[in-house]
């Protein structure tokens, strides 16, 4: 498929990754529209010259006005907030998904791509794991959600009339990123950041770009029902990343906490947070995130869609920099 010209849906457009995929569409030449929920994000929108329908991505007559003359569906809006109940994610993470691929596939919608996440694997996966699996939610909402999203939407799988590609990407930073770069850093400027363990094990990180240049390649090889890891493919230590993002930001490096002692004192900075009615910034289930073991395979998006990263994390984190020195990373949680 010949991206020139074809009309891209993008949910989610006022998040990090929808924002950067509008910009990175609208420069091959392609028309771009965009759906969110946020008011106060449209105006990055219109900066950007596309057009922007307001509205839930649970809404069915939101989502049927969103995808008519559209060509393709690029799904990146989901729930991701841990401290949300599980009836809340699976209203978003699966009902809204289920809800714009159906209103996609009666507009027309040629392809449909899923932006689900490697953390279908849970957290205590295989070294290299495939897309084969196996998958575990791990009595974690965000987890569990996006498998089910996942196995609901094949479902709707009919080519060449409507196709769904799923995308599982890995820990994706860059400029605007916030559980990969603006958060840490607030919390590294507070003291409040640790390593888990020493900083072992392996951080999959994705520069932002990497990501959206996958998404196009499975896009043009229209490779439909199929699911794809994308990673920066770097084996990067947790310590070596934070070490890095520490440094970028100019504060102090990071000191380490084994996990068991690390997930008690997050427990009770959040239950205090809580009593206090203020916004949680560290929750226990983010140290099961940030202590991952092992490296997830990227070889099906390397032989099929000929997938090779093009930012590798020391230019990824220069731009990242420059971002950071023009931004009040404050104003963004």
């Amino acid at each position: 498929m010949n991206l020139s010209q074809k009309k891209l849906l993008i949910s989610g457009t006022s998040g990090f990754i929808g924002l950067r995929a509008a910009e990175l569409a609208l420069a091959q030449g392609m028309k771009v529209r965009g759906l969110q929920h946020c008011t106060d994000e449209a105006k990055k929108a219109q900066e950007l010259g596309f057009e922007v329908i307001l509205g839930s991505i649970t809404d069915p007559a939101i989502a049927q006005k969103a995808c008519q003359g559209v060509d393709i569906v690029l799904h990146t809006a989901d729930m991701a907030n841990e401290s949300a109940s599980l009836e809340r994610f699976r209203e978003v993470n699966v009902g809204g998904t289920v809800n714009i691929a159906k209103a996609a596939k009666n507009a027309g919608v040629k392809t449909f791509v899923h932006l689900s996440s490697v953390m279908v694997y849970g957290f205590n996966y295989g070294d290299r794991i495939t897309e084969s699996g196996p998958l575990s939610g791990e009595n974690n909402s965000y987890c569990q959600t996006k498998i089910e999203a996942e196995e609901a939407i094949l479902q709707l799988n009919a080519p060449p009339d409507f196709g769904i590609i799923i995308i599982r990407p890995g820990d994706v930073y860059g400029p605007g990123s916030i559980p990969w770069v603006v958060q840490p850093i607030l919390l590294m400027r507070q003291k409040l950041f640790f390593y888990v363990n020493d900083g072992r094990g392996v951080i999959n990180h994705l520069y932002v770009d990497n990501l959206i240049d996958a998404i196009f390649l499975a896009i043009e090889k229209e490779t439909y029902g199929e699911i794809f890891n994308i990673t920066d493919g770097q084996e990067t230590s947790w310590k070596e990343y934070f070490t890095r993002l520490a440094e970028i930001a100019g504060v102090a490096v990071p000191n380490s906490l084994p996990k068991e002692e690390l997930k008690v004192l997050a427990q009770l900075r959040y239950q205090g947070q809580k009593l206090f009615g203020k916004k949680a910034d560290i929750l226990p289930e983010s140290i099961d995130f940030i202590s991952r073991p092992y490296a997830y395979s990227i070889a099906k998006a390397e032989t099929i869609l000929g997938y090779k990263p093009k930012i590798h994390l020391k230019e990824g984190m220069q731009y990242t920099q420059e971002w950071l020195q023009k931004t009040d990373t404050i104003k963004l949680i």
